[in-house]
């Protein structure tokens, strides 16, 4: 019971940030020590459906370790229908400090999966670099506005739950460069059935193919692809950058508008285009708030492992 209940909670942490343009459920994974476990599970759904098939269910169960994914997947959508609002309150009424909790969340993460690379050869160094590259493109990307037709939904929400695995790449963010954040995200708030139904359904495809794909990487080439993803959340800093100006907005058709084309400033610079405090005091130490708790949560983790004779990872 007591670690279903830690589950769920990483489930609600994970479910939190996947709402937010920037920060990836994929980096939460990471950070609370369940990635691995996570990919490998969605990775086993198309044996487990076939062991249903046949009528063996407690062995598709286990499978797929379907009770971890339940209990996670409850705590996601518990935190996304439950926070959409109160995140979306926090980008509107407090972004600058949001935003440098997020920082310091991404930053820590870069040397927590930098570290998961057992030598740092110079193709690492390659990829890393690569991923970089990756994440700045996508970052400064214009956005595009694509219209909400079925079809587009169903590809987009294959798209975005891809981009989700991946740590340092937002599922959320690419929803804002394909026009769709809006959409999706006042679905979510009002309870839009039908485009709900087509985004998961695009969601579900994503998840079993995407995954699959992962696991077999990091199974056969696991320090060129921690070290990718590294790259790629070192990247994603510069869209987490707590000091913006908003460049265009976004209506959706329920009336609600959201940032779409942002550019980062320094300090003093957010206080002459914006007038309002730079609070870089307070957003630094926010920063580093997140950095000491990630590390704590890391170092309790391990600590618990050991004293259970699990292995560390």
């Amino acid at each position: 019971m007591k670690d279903n209940l830690l589950l769920y909670c990483k489930g609600l942490a994970m479910g939190a940030v996947d709402v937010v343009p920037g920060f990836s459920g994929g980096t939460v994974a990471l950070i609370t020590g369940i990635y691995h476990r996570l990919l490998a599970a969605f990775a086993a759904m198309p044996e487990a459906f076939l062991l249903l098939l046949r009528g063996r269910i407690s062995d598709a169960w286990r499978r797929c370790d379907a009770t971890f994914l339940l209990v996670l997947m409850l705590g996601i959508l518990t935190s996304i229908f439950t926070l959409a609002k109160l995140i979306s309150y926090l980008m509107a009424a407090h972004p600058v400090l949001l935003w440098a909790f997020f920082f310091g969340l991404v930053l820590v993460s870069v040397y927590l999966v930098g570290r998961e690379v057992s030598v740092w050869r110079p193709v690492c160094l390659v990829v890393a670099a690569l991923g970089l590259a990756l994440a700045l493109f996508i970052t400064l990307s214009a956005p595009m506005q694509l219209a909400a037709d079925p079809l587009i939904l169903f590809i987009a929400g294959a798209i975005a739950i891809s981009a989700m695995l991946l740590p340092g790449i937002s599922g959320s963010f690419i929803l804002v460069l394909l026009g769709l954040y809006p959409v999706v995200l006042g679905a979510v708030k009002n309870l839009d059935i039908p485009v709900l139904a087509l985004f998961s359904a695009g969601c579900a495809l994503g998840l079993l193919v995407f995954s699959r794909f992962l696991t077999w990487l990091l199974s056969r080439l696991r320090d060129l692809t921690m070290a990718f993803m590294a790259g790629l959340m070192l990247g994603s800093l510069v869209k987490v950058w707590p000091w913006k100006q908003t460049l265009t907005w976004q209506t959706n058709r329920h009336g609600e508008s959201y940032p779409l084309l942002q550019e980062n400033l320094l300090p003093q610079r957010f206080v002459e285009v914006t007038g309002q405090a730079h609070q870089a005091g307070l957003a630094i130490c926010l920063a580093i708030s997140a950095v000491v708790l990630v590390l704590l949560l890391e170092w309790l983790a391990r600590r618990r492992a050991a004293s259970l004779g699990q292995p560390v990872s």
